[in-house]
Parts: structure tokens; C-alpha cells; sequence
């Protein structure tokens, strides 16, 4: 599993480099220097379901280049955003000096967060878009999650939708299920020098490795892990390009399916809390 670890850091170190640069092409991250209001799609999408989130201690998990991160500031919260790639918070670091938000990172593998992190002591825990793929075990992801929280905080997740992880996308006559759908032990494994979105070099760390949860895998890892579930609503669309040459681009930024359109769902927003004692 170390082996999987290793490889995957690797590449989100390519990828971080890539996704920072200040051209216009990768996430953009000039238009956080240019407009200090300027909220990340993904957490502008969400931003009515999250609510007032001013003054919440909170944590932003697998956080990579932290435009989420700095987002969730913006929005008045107190933010730490973790990270297991040295190379992402570094560009992480550097984008909040510039923009001079008020955002902690702090380094470590998801599953050792609690290692890093006071346990019981976040308001809110936040996951963004395209982070679980790269877990193995959701119910490891689900207890940390637990620990972390504060009695009466919230978990809030918004990700790729386990039907659409289970398609391939290098099929762009139709939707074609060809992967698991439900969690596996053993990892698909990927070789791709490119990334989700434009970016002006290739990687180099090119082999990922990566794990399905079906959604009932994860509601139900949340409830074992003592979370109470408050809401589970499914999108049909997801903030990219996801499946190339079926999908057309709303106003919001968002992708959705175009011929096949509401045929299956391609994200999803949950959100737990922590009972209170």
C-alpha cells in the first residue's frame, strides 16, 4: 500500500506545479490575486448548502493548491487545509502569501491526520471534489473524519459520483460502465501524463492508483462511524470535463452530460453531523 502512497504524492507533485502557474491555463489561481472575493467553483456551487460558516474552526481535507481552502476563509471560517503533497502546499503557502488570506496547512496522508491534527476540535470538515478516488478504505476515511469533528460538527463533502468513476473516458460514443463500482482491495492502476485541466507541461510521475466507494459504501461508513446523515443530494453535473465529447459546459462553470443528459448522476453533496454529547 506504501507502494500506491508513494506513487500517487509523486504525481500530485507534478500536478501541483502544473495547476499553480499564474498563465491563465491550470486552476487560474491569478484571478484569487486579482479579485479577493473570488470564491472556487467547486465551493460556489455549494456555497447555499454550506451556509454561514463565518467564525467555524474549520478543516479542509486532501486540500492540494488550497483555492477550496482559501475559498472557505473568504467565507469567514478559520481553515486549516491538509495535505500529503509537500509540492501542493508549498504552491498552497505561496497562494495565500500573495492574496493574503488567513489559512493554515499542514502536511500528512489522510489517515494520519488525526497524528497532525488536535482530535474533537473542528467545526466543520470539508472535502472537495475528486479526493476519495485515491482512499482505499472509505470506513478508515469515515473514522477520521469522526475523530476530527467536534460533538455537533459537520462533515460536508461534495465528489465524484461512484457511477460516474465506474465509466470510461476514453469512450466518447456513449457512456460505457467498464470499472468497479463498489469499493475493491486491490486499486486500478492508471498511466496518463496528463491532467484535469489545461496546463502547459506534461506530468512526469505518470501512474496513479485508485479505489471506487459506492455511495452506500460511504452513507454507510459515515453511520458507522456514529455520524448522522442530514443530507444526500445528487448532481447531474460535475465542475469538469469528466467525460470529453459528451458533455456541454453551463454558465456556472459546471459539465453536464449533453445527449444523455439526467441519465445518470455525476456528483453528490453529503452532509453529517456529530451528535452531540
Amino acid at each position: 500500500m506504501q507502494h500506491h502512497l508513494d506513487a500517487n504524492r509523486a504525481n500530485w507533485d507534478d500536478r501541483a506545479a502544473a495547476h499553480a502557474v499564474r498563465t491563465g491555463l491550470g486552476y487560474g489561481v491569478q484571478r484569487y490575486l486579482t479579485d479577493p472575493a473570488l470564491l472556487s467553483g467547486v465551493v460556489n456551487f455549494d456555497s447555499d448548502r454550506l451556509g454561514d460558516i463565518a467564525g467555524l474552526n474549520t478543516v479542509h481535507l486532501q486540500c492540494h493548491i488550497g483555492t477550496d481552502t482559501l475559498s472557505l476563509a473568504r467565507l469567514g471560517a478559520r481553515v486549516t487545509g491538509l495535505d500529503f503533497s509537500l509540492m501542493a502546499l508549498a504552491e498552497a503557502r505561496a497562494l495565500v502569501a500573495e492574496t493574503g488570506d488567513a489559512v493554515d496547512f499542514v502536511e500528512s496522508d489522510l489517515y494520519s491526520a488525526l497524528t497532525v491534527l488536535p482530535p474533537a476540535s473542528f467545526d466543520l470538515v470539508y472535502t472537495g471534489i475528486g479526493a476519495l478516488c485515491w482512499l482505499p478504505s472509505i470506513e478508515r476515511w469515515a473514522a477520521v473524519v469522526a475523530g476530527l469533528l467536534v460533538p455537533g460538527g459537520r462533515l460536508f463533502i461534495r465528489e465524484g459520483h461512484p457511477i460516474l468513476w465506474a465509466m470510461d473516458e476514453r469512450l466518447s460514443d456513449d457512456l460505457h460502465l467498464r470499472f468497479p463500482y463498489f469499493e475493491q482491495q486491490e486499486p486500478l492502476e492508471w498511466d496518463d501524463d496528463s491532467t484535469y485541466v489545461a496546463t502547459d507541461r506534461p506530468i512526469t510521475h505518470t501512474t496513479t492508483y485508485e479505489w471506487n466507494h459506492g455511495l452506500g459504501e460511504i452513507v454507510t461508513a459515515l453511520l458507522n462511524a456514529g455520524l448522522t446523515l442530514t443530507m444526500l443530494i445528487e448532481h447531474d453535473s460535475v465542475p469538469w470535463e469528466a467525460l470529453p465529447g459528451q458533455m456541454i459546459e453551463r454558465p456556472n462553470g459546471e459539465f453536464a452530460l449533453d445527449a444523455r443528459n439526467g441519465v445518470a448522476p455525476l456528483s453528490y453533496t453529503i452532509q453529517a453531523v456529530k451528535p452531540a454529547v
